[in-house]
C-alpha cells in the first residue's frame, strides 16, 4: 500500500498542471455551542485507484481572528493538492476573539488553556468528519494528517499531543486512529501540567521555527510548568523517545515563519510527506538555515513579553 500511494502522488505531481485542475468545495462539518463550522476540501479532476492521504489544516490568527480561506494559504494547499492529496482547511472556535480588556496572568493561563482546547475538540470533529466520508472522498484513513500556521501549528500539535498520551478529549477519535504527520509552522505544545511529553509513537513532525520567534516559543516560556513548548523543546523531547521529526531551524529568523514554508518550501513539505508518511522512514532530521545577512534580533524572552506581543490590550 505504500508503494502505491508513493506511486500515485509522484505520477499525479509529473503531470501537466493543465491536467490537474483544482476543485475547492464547502461542506458544513460541525455546529458546536451555536458556531457553525465549514471546511473546504481542496482536491484534483484527476482520478487514481487508490485511496488518496488528506492533510487538515488550521489558519493562524492567535486564536483571536484568521479564516480557513485567506489568499495566503492557496499555494500550499494547490501543491498539495496537485500532488494526489486531499486538502481539508477547517474553521474552528476562537477561544480569544472576545478577550477581556485588562486580564490578569492567571485568568490568561485559562482563557489560553480553553482557546486552544476548544480549536483541538473542532480539529478532532474536522478528523470524525473526514473518516466519516471517507469512502466517498477516496481517503486513506490511515494516511490522515495534521497541519496549521501560528494558532493553527498550536492545535495541529495539541491534538497529536491529547491524542498520543491518551487524553480525555482525544477518546472522540476512532479507536486506534492516528495522525500520519504533523506540519506545523511556528507552532508548540500548551501545557497546564508541567513539560509535556511524547511516546515513541508519536506521528512523524515537520516543524519550522525562527529562533527570534517573539510570538510562539522557539524553546520554552512556562512559569511553574505552565506555559508554551516550542519546535526546539519537542525536538529534544522526541530525541529522547526515539520519535520521527524534520526540523528546519532558522537563525534569527522571527514569526515569519508561521508562513513563508507554505508557499516558499513547499516542496520541502511534500518531500516530508513522501519520506516520513507514505514511505514511513524513521528519520531525524535537523536543517539549521543562518541568513547571513539578516539582522541579530533577540532569541530569549519572558512569558509576559510572548502574551504583550500577542495580546497587547
Amino acid at each position: 500500500m505504500k508503494r502505491v500511494l508513493l506511486c500515485v502522488a509522484m505520477v499525479l505531481c509529473a503531470l501537466p498542471l493543465a491536467a490537474q485542475q483544482i476543485t475547492k468545495d464547502t461542506f458544513h462539518y460541525a455546529t458546536t455551542e451555536g458556531v457553525e463550522l465549514y471546511l473546504d476540501r481542496y482536491t484534483t479532476a484527476v482520478s487514481v485507484d487508490e485511496p488518496k492521504p488528506a492533510m487538515i489544516f488550521a489558519f493562524g490568527g492567535g486564536f483571536v481572528g484568521g479564516c480557513r480561506d485567506r489568499d495566503f494559504y492557496q499555494p500550499y494547499f494547490h501543491h498539495l493538492a496537485k500532488c494526489g492529496i486531499v486538502v481539508v482547511s477547517i474553521d474552528y472556535r476562537l477561544g480569544l476573539k472576545n478577550l477581556p480588556k485588562d486580564v490578569g496572568m492567571v485568568d490568561m493561563i485559562g482563557y489560553l488553556s480553553n482557546a486552544v482546547n476548544i480549536a483541538v475538540e473542532d480539529m478532532y470533529s474536522a478528523t470524525n468528519f473526514l473518516i466519516a466520508n471517507a469512502e466517498e472522498w477516496g481517503i486513506d484513513t490511515t494516511k490522515i494528517m495534521v497541519s496549521g500556521s501560528s494558532a493553527g501549528a498550536i492545535t495541529a500539535l495539541q491534538a497529536e499531543w491529547f491524542r498520543d498520551q491518551g487524553a480525555e478529549r482525544a477518546k472522540v477519535l476512532p479507536e486506534g486512529f492516528r495522525y500520519a504527520g504533523v506540519v506545523s509552522c511556528a507552532g508548540a505544545l500548551f501545557s497546564t501540567g508541567g513539560k509535556p511529553k511524547f511516546s515513541g509513537d508519536a506521528a512523524p513532525m515537520l516543524l519550522f521555527h525562527g529562533t527570534s520567534d517573539s510570538n510562539v516559543p522557539y524553546d520554552s516560556a512556562s512559569v511553574m510548568g505552565i506555559g508554551f513548548y516550542g519546535s526546539k523543546y519537542i525536538v529534544r523531547n522526541l530525541d529522547k523517545q526515539g520519535g520521527a521529526y524534520y526540523f528546519y531551524s532558522a537563525e534569527y529568523v522571527d514569526h515569519s515563519l508561521a508562513g513563508t514554508p507554505l508557499f516558499e518550501q513547499c516542496d520541502l513539505i511534500e518531500q516530508f510527506i513522501r519520506d516520513y508518511v507514505l514511505e514511513g522512514k524513521r528519520l531525524q532530521t535537523i536543517a539549521e538555515v543562518r541568513d547571513m545577512d539578516a539582522e541579530r534580533k533577540p532569541t530569549r524572552f519572558t512569558v509576559k513579553e510572548y502574551l504583550e506581543t500577542n495580546y497587547k490590550k
